[in-house]
């Protein structure tokens, strides 16, 4: 399989950016504008629905968000006063056309389209429950069992139909759904996954991340609540709560790794904290070195954080190519043990006869990591120690992020010793759980109580995993695609 980005597959990846947008003319070009701010979400596909008061009008693609919407002819028809778009990074289903969201179905109230960043980990068993009740589905993604369980609801109003819905689901989610009546967004109990309210003049905005904010020069107004439900119409916004209150379980990858850097969430700057989680990695795992060298992009803050706690020189070491692209190379292993040089090379002369500390966000499989280190010991580097923004990922995620099975993450299987020679470094180590929590503004994790969703490093899931304890399907792969 040729994916968008073959040699990247060391990483993981973030599952979907959405954008919805009520009362504001031309929804759908800001929409689109949106989707750029959030391509780091989802580079697979890309779409948006609109409405203009008589029809809905939508255009979805595989691809960039750049590619999906440089058809002026496309773009032009997409007209209206609300919309809703969303990015992709499949966790469930293949990437195919009919895979691509927001998916849209007309139901017996009108229009109804969805887009949603998350996972639903009991999807698989009530896919099979609506099939066997008649329902006819037309992807291969959990997505879609929402908008079966929207139509079949017998509650009133749409949104009594999509509350009655999500008390059925388990997992994670942060849903924006479009009507001929308006942009509905609706964050999970725990608030797995982010969601966001801002206002341009006079119309409100629902998006993963502030940054989508900026793009179009709108106003953040606040986070959307864990189980709560707003509704953007005429009246202006509504807000109603769809689950009792729970202790939130804000995913804690979304600081380390997948939130863009301008970005606020929770009240925190991800710069900042990112900045942080490097202090604290370096106090709690500090080395004599030369020079401080981050793995770019994703570890500058946190490299820059250590280096200012350490008082040890910031270099770019390692310079990032960032016009790769995508390829269509058959990935033969030669051409795969080009690929990290494709994407990173070493900046000699700040490599030469140092003591270097790489700071990356995380590893995963430890093949890229192998490879960076192999490149920065060619580059002459005296020494090569590795310091980790993240706890060593031992479990799969289930709430959206594209995570491989367990047994091929690294941590899983290896010690630190082991993972350090694995890699080739002369040390290694990674952010405490606590020192994690620290950097967060907590005084550590509270294993009663955790403030965030930390699974992927401590197998603590915070909900039901009905498919996988009942052995119904993968998360990578809820169904075959033909």
């Amino acid at each position: 399989m040729i994916t968008s980005n073959p040699f990247d597959d060391d990483k993981l990846h973030e599952e979907c950016g959405v954008f919805g947008i009520f009362g504001v003319p031309d929804s759908g070009t800001l929409t689109a504008l949106g989707l750029h701010a959030l391509q780091h979400r989802g580079q697979e596909a890309a779409g948006l629905v609109c409405f203009d008061g008589q029809q809905f009008h939508a255009h979805r693609a595989l691809g960039l968000v750049s590619e999906v919407f440089s058809d002026e002819r496309e773009t032009a028809k997409l007209q209206g006063y609300a919309a809703i778009g969303h990015n992709r990074y499949a966790t469930t289903g293949a990437t195919v056309l009919r895979n691509v969201q927001p998916l849209f179905a007309e139901l017996e109230f009108g229009g109804f389209a969805l887009g949603h960043n998350g996972n639903l980990t009991n999807a698989a068993a009530l896919r099979r429950e609506l099939v066997r009740r008649g329902s006819l589905f037309q992807s291969t993604m959990d997505t879609e069992v929402i908008i079966h369980l929207v139509a079949t609801s017998q509650a009133g109003s749409v949104a009594d139909r999509l509350i009655d819905s999500l008390r059925q689901v388990e997992g994670a989610y942060s849903l924006v759904a479009l009507t001929h009546e308006g942009v509905i967004g609706v964050r999970d109990p725990l608030g797995v996954r982010p969601l966001i309210l801002g206002r341009l003049n006079d119309g409100y905005i629902l998006t993963s991340e502030s940054c989508a904010l900026d793009i179009i020069g709108a106003e953040f107004l606040r986070d959307v609540d864990p189980g709560e439900m707003v509704i953007l119409s005429a009246e202006g916004i509504t807000s109603r709560r769809i689950a009792p209150a729970l202790p939130q379980r804000h995913c804690i990858f979304e600081y380390i790794y997948f939130a863009r850097p301008d970005s606020v969430m929770e009240g925190r700057s991800i710069y900042d904290a990112r900045q942080r989680i490097g202090a604290e990695l370096a106090r709690e795992s500090g080395v004599p070195a030369d020079v401080i060298v981050p793995v770019p992009d994703s570890g500058v803050p946190a490299a820059l954080g250590y280096a200012e706690a350490a008082g040890i020189p910031f270099e770019f070491g390692i310079i990032r190519n960032h016009y790769v692209g995508r390829t269509f190379i058959q990935p033969t292993q030669q051409i795969r043990d080009l690929g990290v040089r494709r994407k990173h090379n070493a900046n000699r002369p700040k490599l030469a006869g140092k003591r270097v500390v790489l700071v990356d966000d995380s590893i995963v499989r430890g093949t890229t990591s192998r490879k960076i280190v192999e490149m920065v010991r060619s580059a002459g580097a005296t020494e090569v120690h590795m310091r980790i923004a993240a706890p060593p990922t031992t479990h799969s995620c289930f709430y959206g992020v594209d995570t491989p099975e367990r047994e091929e993450l690294l941590a899983s299987k290896m010690t630190v010793e082991e993972m350090g020679r694995y890699i080739g470094v002369d040390s290694l180590a990674f952010i405490s759980l606590d020192g994690l929590y620290r950097a967060m503004g907590e005084p550590g994790r509270d294993p009663a109580l955790p403030r965030f969703c930390d699974a992927c490093f401590t197998g603590d899931y915070p909900t039901r995993l009905t498919d996988r304890e009942g052995k119904v399907a993968r998360q990578l792969s809820l169904l075959a695609e033909a």
